[in-house]
């Protein structure tokens, strides 16, 4: 099996070299090592050297130079809209409960929750339902949540459990 050992950062390589394309939703990007088969059928072991967050636009360059496109896909969501205040405090009520977030300059973007939408409803937020893709916000320790995300580190947090683990993101 053909191997993508090299990530190429969206708008640092050459379209020509595009052969096929993959399409992933926010919670398939975050990769190291996987088969994947792209939409135009190339199957391909992708072996990189860590797990990344692989991103819209990205290539992946196969052992022969030719090169998958990451396609982020379109996901349902919620969009969530207030004034500067009630978005501040939405912030903070997302994460606190360590809830994946696109934050936009006048929206913020999560994974449907309907517990959440109803709590943030009670805040004063507006919510529209849309589809779009997701690109949550990495934080600080993106590397270090990743290890805490698929560990069991020995203890509880106070917090909902259930809102750790979100797929999505934004166009």
């Amino acid at each position: 099996m053909i191997r993508a050992s090299t990530l190429l950062p969206s708008g640092s390589w050459d379209l020509t070299k595009e052969a096929d394309r993959i399409e992933l939703p926010h919670d398939g990007r975050y990769r190291r090592r996987i088969a994947m088969r792209g939409l135009g059928d190339t199957v391909f072991l992708l072996d990189l050297a860590e797990a990344t967050m692989l991103k819209d636009g990205d290539g992946l360059r196969l052992d022969d130079g030719r090169v998958v496109r990451v396609i982020a896909a379109i996901e349902p969501l919620l969009e969530i809209t207030g004034d500067t205040h009630l978005l501040s405090r939405v912030a903070w009520h997302l994460g606190n409960r360590h809830v994946p977030a696109q934050i936009l300059p006048h929206s913020v973007r999560i994974a449907p929750d309907h517990v959440l939408e109803d709590m943030l409803k009670k805040l004063g937020a507006k919510i529209t339902h849309m589809n779009a893709t997701f690109d949550p916000e990495a934080g600080a320790y993106a590397h270090v949540e990743h290890v805490h995300a698929r560990a069991d580190h020995g203890h509880d947090h106070a917090h909902d459990r259930r809102h750790a683990h979100r797929h999505s993101h934004d166009h």
